[in-house]
Formats: C-alpha cells, structure tokens, sequence
C-alpha cells in the first residue's frame, strides 16, 4: 500500500530538501518529477542548481502539464516519486488555460492509487499580502484550494519553515 506526503512552505524555507531527505531515506527507485519550465536564464540557473544538489540515484522527469498521468505511470510500482514543485505546476496549468479545478480533482483524487511512497512539494502562498492584480490572485486562490484539497487526500502534511519541518497531519 502506498503513502502520499505533503510538504509545505514559504519559499526557500527548506521543504524541498526535507522532502528529498524524506525520499533518500526510502528504498528505491527514486524519481524526481520536476515541473518548472526554464523561460529565461535566471530559471534555467535554479534548474541547474536544483539538479546538482540532488543525489544521484534521482532519475528525473520533466513534467510541466501533465503530473497526474505521470504520477499514476510511475506510481503504479514501489517507487519513491518526489513532484517540486505543485506551485510550479499550478502556474503552468493557469498560463495554459486549463481546468483547474479538474486538474486538482485528478490529483488529489489518485493519491490512493500510488503503490509506493508520494513526495508533493508545494508552497504556501496564502500567508502574506492580497495580491494587486487579478493574476496574482486567482493564483493565490488556486494553490490554497489545491493544498487543502491534498492535505485532505494526503496520509502526511509537513509545514517547513526556516528549514524545520513540522508534522501537521
């Protein structure tokens, strides 16, 4: 039977390392599905600096779009799956004109199906300022409701702040 973990933060509070640290203490395989998409040289540098601190046993995966057809294909065996970050996605999903709602009614609803262990790396967003334009916010909505809905479907939830995890689930 699989287990799914949700790891939360600010930015730069540490959860991805705390969910990597998660995942290196598991037996493998150990796939690393990444969703930033590199549109500019800064982007393509944190990509870079995220792969050179991973440890080497991480196969990685891109996957902007796609997380939950890639998540059931890789979950189906015991594998150890790591997705950094949902934020990530959730912004490819908005720029993309997707089903949003839909989109996270598929994931939270496929955690049960995954036969290994399920990093989900995501940031919490809600915590600061309304933001100014209607982007901005929309965005700020969509990841409160995705991470309710997977801390809800989640048998996990980590809050890391200044780099000191927290079990909230």
């Amino acid at each position: 039977m699989g287990k799914s973990v949700l790891v939360l933060g600010g930015a730069r509070s540490g959860k991805s390392g705390f969910a990597e640290q998660l995942g290196d203490a598991l037996p493998g395989p150990h796939i690393y599905i990444a969703t930033a998409q590199a549109f500019d040289d800064e982007m393509t540098r944190r990509i870079a600096r995220h792969r050179a601190d991973r440890a080497g046993h991480w196969q990685t995966i891109e996957c902007p779009l796609a997380l939950p057809e890639a998540i059931l294909e890789y979950g189906a065996e015991e594998r150890v799956i790591l997705v950094d970050c949902l934020t990530l996605w959730l912004s490819n999903l908005i720029l993309a004109d997707h089903d949003i709602a839909a989109a996270r009614r598929s994931l939270a609803g496929l955690l049960p199906a995954v036969q290994g262990t399920l990093l989900l790396v995501s940031n919490e967003v809600g915590q600061g300022i309304v933001p100014d334009n209607a982007l901005a916010r929309q965005f700020r909505d969509e990841a409160g409701w995705l991470n309710q809905a997977l801390a809800r479907a989640a048998d996990e939830v980590w809050f890391v702040t200044a780099g000191l995890p927290q079990r909230l689930k």
